[in-house]
């Protein structure tokens, strides 16, 4: 742990979901097929112009007032001039001067304590295609290359690595939530550039800022995070912090380390202006009066009212809210008046595992809300027991036919008082000398008895009726 104060600024990269870029009508969807999805537009080849996808402007504007942004009264882009191989038009369409959203604010859980965080901008842009680097060549690939881009830049306010993941998790939550985005780090959706500086605790001026470019993983993220204060403290207790420099740094996963790409002494000369080829527009407050109202309950709201309504631990309710799929699924099960610790048990611990397990989404699960409805039902009535419940479970996802196919008159359990009493006084007749040494204090034997009733109705008898009608015979 550092002994110096951590600052930490976030840059946040997330490609929008639409049908088609944003400037231009080349699908916008993951493909592992080299540019197959581009337009003469997405190459810049001469004579064509953008025109601006008024769905992914809604998503941003959308993503701005869910992070208390203030919105602009006339929406426009920038060109950013800069000369890179993956940017066929040797600049790149964002915005600059007045963004989508700027000085916004949002609280997050950080291990059960809210963390204020700032939020300096989000904007729109098109994402650059992408290098596919080989031993002798390179190669590009402009499916990305016109992707909506939102980047949302924070303000220095993070003071740790647990700080600025969390804020990322809750970030592709909230992108997630929002249906804006799948926000999915494997197929490059998620990217992040990381500003670290360590500073004395009592002092007032920021220290040096270096840059870590291009984290593609939340865990990468921690890691850089992690190793780069530890490489800044350690020059500092060397009296060697004139070594720290403004500089861009990339994160190596296999030595762990961050590695110098570049010096950055002075901030790169863009030449932003406005860009020519789109004209600016009037955003209306009818129209974000819209977007407003297609916000949804949001994962931190979302975890309120399973702790406060449905009475869920924490802990449950934390595994619920993160993802979406499966907020969506408990609430469905609530809806169709499960009980809703019951309905968090069954999700948390049977139904994700068997998904990680087997590596499929929640969506191509087969036992859907309402199927999984069955089981509990007749758990609840008493109808079958706990084993029986989790073996119709398996049973039913393995030849993926309703659980109901399952319970049976033969399976059923026995709840029945008067019939599980007449087994039971056949079996303590029958054990004159355990029932003698269970009431001369060797109360374990309780369990013998409970065993011997399961043995005579094959399991099938209910273990708390069981055990109560025990009781009394007993004591």
């Amino acid at each position: 742990m550092s002994k110096y104060k951590v600052v930490i600024g976030l840059e946040m990269h997330c490609e929008l979901k639409s049908n088609s870029k944003v400037f231009s009508s080349a699908e916008n969807s993951y493909n592992e097929i080299p540019n197959a999805n581009i337009r003469p537009v997405d190459m810049a080849f001469p004579g064509t112009l953008p025109v601006v996808n008024k769905e992914c402007v809604r998503k941003a504007l959308m993503m701005s007032m869910v992070l208390g942004c203030t919105q602009p009264e006339y929406m426009y882009f920038d060109r950013k001039n800069y000369y890179y191989p993956d940017l066929p038009k040797g600049y790149q369409i964002t915005q600059s001067h007045d963004p989508v959203g700027v000085n916004g604010k949002i609280i997050i859980d950080v291990n059960g304590k809210d963390k204020e965080v700032l939020i300096h901008d989000i904007h729109l842009e098109e994402d650059a295609a992408s290098l596919d680097h080989y031993y002798d060549t390179s190669l590009i690939d402009y499916n990305r290359a016109g992707v909506p881009l939102l980047e949302l830049v924070t303000e220095p306010c993070l003071n740790s690595a647990e700080e600025a993941v969390a804020f990322l998790e809750h970030m592709r939550r909230t992108y997630q939530y929002c249906d804006v985005s799948e926000a999915d780090t494997k197929k490059g959706q998620i990217r992040c550039d990381v500003n670290v500086s360590i500073m004395d605790e009592n002092a007032t001026e920021l220290g040096t800022k270096v840059e870590i470019k291009n984290i593609n993983s939340f865990g990468n993220v921690y890691d850089a995070i992690i190793y780069e204060v530890k490489r800044q403290s350690e020059l500092k207790d060397a009296g060697r912090y004139d070594e720290v420099v403004q500089e861009t740094r990339r994160f190596d996963e296999e030595s762990g380390t961050t590695i110098h790409m570049r010096s950055k002494v002075d901030a790169i000369d863009y030449k932003y202006f406005v860009e020519p080829n789109i004209p600016k527009y009037k955003i209306t407050k009818e129209w974000l009066e819209e977007i407003k109202k297609d916000i949804p309950v949001l994962p931190r709201e979302r975890k309120e009212k399973y702790i406060n309504e449905y009475g869920l631990s924490e802990y449950d309710a934390n595994v619920i809210v993160r993802e979406k799929a499966y907020a969506d699924y408990f609430e469905e099960c609530v809806n169709l008046r499960m009980n809703p610790k019951t309905a968090a048990n069954w999700l948390t611990v049977q139904i994700i595992a068997y998904i990680n397990k087997y590596e499929i989404e929640l969506k191509d699960f087969y036992l859907t809300p309402a199927l999984l409805n069955q089981i509990i039902k007749e758990l609840a009535a008493g109808t079958i027991s706990s084993k029986q419940a989790k073996e119709i479970f398996f049973k039913s996802l393995e030849e993926e036919k309703e659980p109901k196919n399952y319970i049976t008159k033969d399976n059923a359990q026995i709840s029945s008082k008067e019939v599980l009493e007449d087994i039971i006084n056949k079996i303590i007749s029958n054990n004159e000398q355990q029932v003698n040494e269970y009431k001369n204090g060797k109360t374990n034997l309780f369990d013998y008895f409970v065993g011997q009733v399961m043995k005579e109705t094959r399991g099938k008898a209910n273990p708390t009726i069981v055990k109560d009608i025990l009781k009394q015979k007993l004591d």
